[in-house]
């Protein structure tokens, strides 16, 4: 899928791309979907139940509605047609639309090669083509997968987003070895489920936002940069001039921010066999 860019008859259109949008369902042929399938959206404004700011930068916006994503892909045997492909704003890849057999409605993620009509199945005996979902005991080594479980029955957790994708690179015993996008490989159990194929939206790496104005639809605010701060904002401010910060990077609260680890889960550090580069 092609990134659409623009004349450059305004500054910020100079460097401003946009997905082509080309592989979506266009809008006078999607179909009818059950009400049960959107949910409202409230805002937050980067505040916690208490009201107290725990994410700065978040503010505004356009509206959403939530889509509901079948990450579970519980119906199992069951095989359901693709009815749209359609774009999400809560998520950088597209979903799809699909219609079970048995007359059920669902969104589950698109992946790269999955088009209208097709069929698709969460089966053990189901072929190894993108859209179906098996166990990892049942996917064949080297295979590219998708929204992979990491507790079985837990629903997908992992390679979500556009583009992404993990891989099967080896079986021991109960366990797979698993090559996470991140380049970290991870044991994950053979009985947990994961989706065959790369995710849709390869380009939304490639674009760029060429405005500011198009980052607050997102809900973006501005951020202001610590060596621009006084002191008593933040580790990098003061100095006389424009100052560089001096020191190494950290976050306002003094925490290292390149290559400092903060990970902190030693119940599961037994299952990563090689950390992401």
């Amino acid at each position: 899928m092609p990134v659409k860019t623009f004349k450059p008859v305004t500054p910020s259109l100079r460097y401003k791309s946009v997905a082509d949008f080309s592989v979506l369902t266009p809008k006078k042929e999607l179909p009818k979907r059950p009400r049960s399938l959107t949910s409202s959206l409230t805002k937050t404004g980067g505040r916690n139940q208490f009201g107290k700011m725990t994410v700065r930068h978040i503010g505004g916006g356009h509206k959403r509605k939530y889509r509901k994503i079948d990450f579970l892909r519980d119906k199992v045997d069951i095989t359901a047609t693709v009815a749209s492909i359609e774009y999400d704003p809560n998520r950088t890849a597209y979903i799809a639309l699909v219609n079970y057999a048995d007359g059920e409605k669902r969104f589950i993620l698109a992946p790269l090669g999955l088009n209208v009509g097709d069929k698709v199945v969460a089966s053990e005996s189901a072929d190894i083509k993108p859209g179906n979902v098996l166990t990892l005991a049942s996917i064949p080594v080297g295979t590219v997968i998708h929204n992979l479980e990491l507790i079985p029955g837990r629903g997908g957790k992992t390679a979500r987003s556009a583009g992404n994708f993990a891989q099967l690179m080896a079986k021991e015993g109960e366990y797979c070895q698993v090559k996470m996008p991140s380049g970290e490989m991870r044991l994950v159990h053979n009985r947990c489920r994961a989706t065959i194929g790369q995710l849709s939206n390869l380009e939304h790496e490639n674009i760029k936002i060429g405005k500011a104005g198009r980052a607050r639809w997102m809900g973006i605010r501005p951020t202001n940069r610590g060596v621009s701060m006084n002191p008593i904002d933040h580790p990098h401010g003061g100095g006389e001039g424009k100052s560089s910060g001096g020191g190494h990077p950290r976050t306002p609260w003094g925490v290292p921010t390149k290559g400092y680890k903060t990970r902190n889960n030693k119940r599961t550090d037994s299952f990563i066999v090689k950390r992401r580069k």
